[in-house]
């Protein structure tokens, strides 16, 4: 990729990825932020880290609120570490302080596939995946992008990364970024 004079903005800020479980965050995630020479970070392997226990083993022993708040105070102390790609967990935005928190400090940038594709993606690894424990994948998928597609609508840029392979995918963010950073209102 050729760099432009708008390529200095990028990676000021930390790179929020946003987006249904199976959109890619954390694949297109980590090349991402190897494209932009950036440190990548996973939300949910931090939360786990930090709990010191997977996602799964957290909602069954301490339920979704619980997880909630510990994904709250991950979220909040790296988006103090700096610039750098990080990936949240589905439902993270959904939340109106880690919203808030992501809108001030960093920029958003959701990550669209087509529902037909997060069904094909999600029933490849459906244990790691709490909230579709024990149900229709395609039902409770639709549930949530019915849910979440407003709230996620609020993120700063919104890129279509369905139906291609990561390499059109990380361009396609890479423009958006660019695009963006282009703009005299964010330069």
């Amino acid at each position: 990729m050729t760099q432009s004079k708008t390529d200095n903005q990028i990676g000021t800020r930390p790179i929020v990825l946003i987006g249904m479980m199976g959109a890619g965050k954390s694949s297109l995630g980590a090349r991402l932020a190897a494209e932009l020479a950036l440190p990548f970070l996973d939300a949910d392997a931090e939360i786990e880290k930090a709990a010191a226990m997977s996602i799964a083993e957290i909602f069954e022993k301490h339920g979704e609120t619980a997880f909630r708040d510990g994904e709250r105070r991950v979220i909040k102390r790296l988006l103090g570490e700096g610039p750098m790609v990080l990936a949240l967990g589905g439902g993270a935005f959904i939340d109106d302080e880690v919203r808030a928190l992501v809108h001030e400090k960093a920029i958003s940038i959701w990550l669209d596939v087509p529902l037909n594709e997060l069904v094909r993606r999600v029933k490849k690894k459906p244990n790691k995946r709490p909230l579709l424990k024990g149900q229709n994948i395609e039902a409770r998928l639709t549930e949530l992008m019915h849910q979440r597609g407003p709230i996620y609508q609020q993120a700063t840029l919104k890129v279509d990364v369905g139906g291609s392979s990561h390499e059109a995918a990380i361009e396609r963010l890479v423009d958006a970024l660019r695009t963006y950073n282009a703009a005299p209102d964010n330069v």
